[in-house]
């Protein structure tokens, strides 16, 4: 009887001492995301546009998908005295996929088809995204990207931190004679930024560890995206803050700078820097790249 009564001293005891400690989150604006990176293939008839659009929350909770008022794609190949004009424009009207999901693709229901054709791109290219939120106008800039193919692909048997490790060695030869940059995708939301600054024009070979339990069979999917040394900036910026945990097209963890501004109230069409307006930003990127990839099925 004793011991009981002490279990039962002890267990009053610890219940007692329990407190709801009330935390004061901070809070914080909400952010438009804006999730816009087309990968390109050229082997495809259209260009695959997507413009995931969402709202930062505040904490422990998910970010949610959100409406805009209009969304709209202009590219052309810009005047070379004048980058600011160009020969020629084409524009694609974007509609929400369905309602509520915050995706926008180009108008199905519009008179005319709204979809960008691969063949109508070329190295230089400017696009432009012009979108309205909540009364506000944003913009976006980018050029379209090419990149070069992934030679070869194969399985490693090196380790680097863990014996359960799976190494893939990836190959791919460098464009002479440019400064090039490269984001690969390794799957699983695993991305890496290079450039080409030691390898300007080499056949160049690295090794990439994958630390998951990864099995015989299984397969993974990589890719080499072009880049501009914008965008390499970003992701290599967004990678050091995230480290890989995964998510980095999805919703930004940190808020990283991207290429989208806030530009509502401004009358100059050559502003695109959020000049005066240094904390006025949505996070997110916009860029328009070409994509190899290749599968790798796991020995």
């Amino acid at each position: 009887m004793k011991k009981i009564s002490y279990l039962y001293l002890l267990a009053f005891f610890i219940t007692s001492c329990e407190d709801i400690v009330d935390v004061d989150l901070p809070q914080t604006e909400s952010r438009l995301i804006v999730n816009a990176v087309f990968r390109v293939d050229i082997t495809e008839e259209f260009v695959p546009v997507e413009v995931r659009v969402s709202e930062t929350s505040s904490f422990f909770e998910q970010n949610e998908p959100t409406e805009l008022s209009s969304a709209i794609i202009f590219y052309g190949i810009p005047l070379e005295d004048d980058p600011n004009l160009f020969e020629e424009v084409f524009s694609s009207s974007l509609a929400e996929s369905q309602p509520g999901s915050g995706i926008y693709i180009p108008d199905p229901t519009f008179d005319r088809d709204q979809r960008i054709r691969t063949t109508s791109l070329e190295p230089g290219m400017v696009i432009q995204l012009i979108m309205e939120h909540n009364g506000n106008r944003y913009f976006a800039r980018t050029t379209y990207t090419p990149t070069v193919p992934i030679d070869n692909l194969v399985q490693g048997n090196e380790t680097l931190f863990d014996e359960d490790d799976k190494e893939v060695l990836v190959t791919f030869t460098d464009t002479p004679n440019e400064d090039n940059y490269y984001i690969f995708d390794f799957d699983f939301n695993e991305f890496l930024a290079l450039d080409d600054q030691f390898i300007d024009g080499q056949e160049f070979q690295f090794s990439y560890f994958y630390d998951k339990n990864l099995e015989p069979g299984d397969e993974v999917e990589i890719s080499i995206l072009g880049a501009d040394q914008q965008f390499y900036n970003y992701m290599d910026l967004l990678l050091e803050q995230t480290e890989n945990t995964g998510g980095v097209f999805e919703t930004p963890a940190a808020t990283v700078r991207g290429n989208v501004f806030d530009i509502t109230g401004i009358d100059n069409d050559s502003i695109f820097d959020n000049v005066e307006r240094p904390e006025n930003f949505p996070l997110g990127y916009f860029a328009v790249v070409q994509e190899f990839k290749e599968s790798l099925v796991i020995e």
